[in-house]
């Protein structure tokens, strides 16, 4: 149960009422969520499904500390602030370059919601695209989809041709009971790398994990949203590695929000600096040989850059925002019993599909990611624990090269569709993406029952990518123009020598479907 990070909002506000309702004299801080009696009650019908240690992922929570935003579309908090971002590829000094990292990595935690948030979970094979345009007419490339959904793993590529800066990486969020607290311990890690730095193939790489977040107050007094143990930014290259504690706040003592952390060589072992400040402020390096301090950043008053997005009106069905276009209009009118509704729909829609594929016996792939290839010699050695990685090749010798390769994987701009040489990956090789529907569809409408689309990605989508074995474009085309309600297993061709398996659905027979072979 990933917690936080939306919109920066230093208002005052609980739950239940409007933002600039000032009726009540003890509202709750910015990350403090005050629970309502009516509200009090919903949360009655968590206490009976929560045991210490429990998985909060098989439990149901309320719609009204949920953040009206899929956790794809929560990760750009990362790539927020061009100020911090943008520059450090250009900078000579190494100390200093990895200096700069610890500040962009410092920079986005300030980006979330007032109260206790929760963003919503991705389903299985949800996607996220967007893109920045920056004041020098560079832009950043972003694209995510959800890899797994048990355990949840959320994959994602990020890119600044121009700039030189790739971040590839894979959110793992496994959540915890703590009694009256809530924990969601984000495993995973994030490898950033400069393209134009560095002796190894790629570039120079940095390999950074999160802390981990808490809801404390969760059944009972105010809950309150913290950042809490170490994390790590480490450039085996270099040879530097940062060790980043956020401190919760002790029953006696501290405070909410503080950091302390050092950078240090990890060659000769001796420490270069150390970090401290308030994750929500301002933050602190200082230089241990010189006793100079830096404000690295100061999140009191910084204001980060949200990412552009296609309209719905050009978004595929299993896109975040249309996907969640109900439940996000429910949540943002605190209509709770809407928002409840409209997310069952979606998670009921989810167990169907994975039922059909088990009935079936198709395992699922990811559209867009394909996993790493790792161990001694392999092109992601010493990146395994991303598990997903972009099915592409970005590697062109310009900047306008990269951006052409980034753009033929899926629509990411504004009036950018699946049929300008736009390609869906699968495991095997690119293949082309379904054209998007033009005009938004009710979340009502589904695929046909008989349809062999168990990922769902619109009524016009092509077969998954697992499902279909890999063969020459001409008859990937034909299965592509098969009719969506052609009876399930017959919208693949036919192949000479090669029969076709399906069960009746209703007497259970085995049938066989064999192409006539060809006359003479």
């Amino acid at each position: 149960m990933p917690l936080g990070h939306g919109h920066g909002d230093h208002r005052r506000m609980s739950l239940g009422r409007k933002s600039g309702d000032d009726s009540r004299s003890d509202q709750a801080g910015e990350d403090e969520t005050v629970v309502e009696p009516e509200q009090g009650n919903v949360l009655s019908h968590i206490i009976s499904q929560l045991r210490p240690g429990a998985d909060l992922s098989k439990v149901t929570l309320p719609t009204f500390i949920l953040e009206p935003r899929s956790m794809l579309e929560r990760i750009t908090n990362f790539m927020a602030h061009p100020e911090t971002l943008l520059p450090m590829p250009d900078i000579d000094d190494p100390v200093q370059r990895f200096l700069s990292v610890i500040k962009f990595y410092l920079s986005g935690w300030h980006i979330k919601p007032p109260g206790v948030k929760k963003p919503l979970n991705p389903i299985l094979g949800e996607t996220f695209t967007c893109y920045w345009e920056y004041p020098d007419h560079s832009r950043g490339y972003y694209i995510s989809e959800q890899t797994s959904h048990h355990p949840p793993k959320s994959s994602y590529f990020f890119m600044v041709p121009e700039h030189n800066i790739r971040i590839d990486g894979t959110l793992k969020p496994r959540s915890k009971f703590l009694g009256n607290s809530a924990a969601s311990m984000m495993e995973g890690i994030a490898v950033l790398r400069f393209m134009n730095k560095g002796a190894s193939k790629g570039g120079e790489k940095y390999f950074v994990t999160q802390p981990n977040m808490y809801a404390r107050g969760i059944l009972f007094g105010k809950m309150k949203y913290e950042l809490g143990d170490h994390s790590s930014v480490r450039c085996p290259e270099l040879g530097l590695a940062a060790d980043i504690e956020f401190k919760t706040k002790g029953y006696f003592g501290g405070t909410y929000n503080a950091i302390g952390g050092t950078i240090k060589n990890e060659r000769t072992g001796e420490t270069l600096y150390e970090l401290s400040g308030m994750w929500s402020g301002e933050m602190v390096a200082k230089n241990i040989m010189t006793g100079h301090k830096e404000v690295i950043f100061n999140a009191t008053h910084a204001k980060h850059t949200p990412p552009i997005v296609r309209p719905l009106d050009e978004q595929h069905e299993r896109e975040s925002q249309k996907l969640w276009y109900k439940t996000v209009v429910a949540i943002k009118e605190s209509n709770h019993a809407a928002a409840t509704e409209e997310k069952t729909k979606i998670e009921d829609r989810q167990r169907d599909e994975t039922a059909k594929r088990q009935e079936q016996g198709i395992e699922w792939q990811p559209k867009l990611f394909r996993k790493v290839h790792g161990g001694p010699g392999g092109p992601e050695e010493g990146e395994e624990d991303l598990d997903w990685i972009l099915n592409a090749n970005i590697d062109g010798a310009t900047p306008e090269e990269k951006t052409k390769q980034i753009l033929a994987v899926v629509p990411i701009l504004k009036g950018q569709t699946a049929s300008e040489n736009t390609k869906a990956a699968s495991p095997q090789k690119a293949q082309p993406a379904p054209e998007p529907s033009s005009q938004p569809q009710p979340q009502s409408q589904q695929q046909p029952k008989g349809s062999n689309d168990l990922i769902d990605f619109g009524q016009s989508d092509s077969l998954p990518a697992s499902s279909v074995p890999d063969r020459n474009s001409s008859l990937q085309q034909q299965t592509m123009q098969q009719p969506t309600n052609a009876p399930s297993g017959l919208q693949e061709p036919l192949m000479p020598g090669q029969p076709l398996k399906r069960v009746d659905t209703l007497t259970k027979d085995l049938d066989e479907f064999v192409d006539a072979p060809a006359s003479n």
